[in-house]
């Protein structure tokens, strides 16, 4: 995942709000949204899967828990030999250890450069960690944004994302609504000016292709796979979460969303109170 838009208690009757674009080689196999196990035995995950490495990049337990990361885009060559980054997310997901003891154990697993915002909702906390950085930061309540730097650092389509964010959940009078304009903000394809654009060690022609919200390349060999988002909508009494996501070939054509609802999670969380269907893309 390349490009992630928090809302975090930023708004009553939206508390958690994310939007998420991840970009890979289009090669690379990936299942889509569903409920799936690491490991024989463990508790079900909520997400998209890579069936290359096994691991995610965005997924929900049943049990409170969500996690996200992003590689960080570095000069520094990556070491072939480091373990998967795709797999601290379903480890967060399924592990009942608080955030400091997973994340001294994380930190020293040897991965290349990632970031990691992770929470456990039971227990009221959310945090963002980087192995450039020797601790987690807790989040409070705001919105924040995420790609392949630090967090909130102010790269064009990072800033972008969180206005837009912002000015949804003042605007939007539905989730529908949310969700169109979320969606809309992670499908812009505007190029950042060459004086807005990032070092990060690659080619001048492949940093304008990055700069966008929603990349095509021109070999269409890599790109946005997926947008995802998580939106939990407080009403009465009663939490809804939607977890969706629209998946894209490689010139950008979508498919139609994918759309679990998760009832009072995960406070009354139940197998009975999910429902996925598919409505058309936009």
């Amino acid at each position: 995942m390349c490009l992630v838009g928090l809302a975090l208690g930023a708004d009553a009757r939206f508390p958690l709000v994310i939007a998420s674009n991840r970009d890979e080689y289009f090669k690379r196999p990936t299942a889509a949204l569903g409920w799936w196990s690491a490991k024989t035995g463990d508790a079900p995950i909520l997400g998209g899967r890579d069936l290359g490495a096994g691991g995610t990049w965005l997924g929900l337990s049943a049990h409170g828990r969500f996690a996200l990361m992003t590689n960080v885009r570095s000069p520094a060559p990556a070491d072939a030999q480091a373990p998967s980054r795709g797999d601290i997310v379903p480890d967060w997901l399924r592990t009942p250890e608080p955030a400091g003891r997973f994340w001294m154990r994380t930190a020293l697993a040897g991965h290349n450069g990632f970031n990691l915002i992770a929470a456990d909702i039971p227990a009221d906390e959310c945090f963002w960690a980087s192995n450039a950085r020797a601790h987690p930061q807790r989040l409070l309540p705001g919105i924040y944004g995420l790609s392949n730097a630090g967090l909130d650092t102010p790269w064009p389509k990072v800033d972008a994302l969180k206005a837009r964010m912002r000015s949804s959940l003042v605007e939007a009078r539905s989730v529908d609504e949310l969700a169109l304009r979320l969606f809309d903000a992670l499908a812009d394809r505007a190029i950042a000016p060459d004086l807005a654009l990032p070092s990060t060690g690659v080619a001048l022609a492949w940093e304008r292709h990055l700069s966008a919200a929603f990349i095509v390349t021109p070999d269409r060999t890599y790109g946005t796979r997926c947008s995802t988002l998580v939106i939990t909508e407080y009403g009465g009494d009663q939490a809804v979460t939607h977890v969706m996501e629209r998946s894209f070939d490689a010139d950008g054509h979508a498919s139609p969303v994918q759309h679990t609802v998760l009832r009072d999670w995960p406070g009354a969380y139940n197998a009975r109170d999910i429902s996925t269907c598919a409505m058309p893309a936009s």
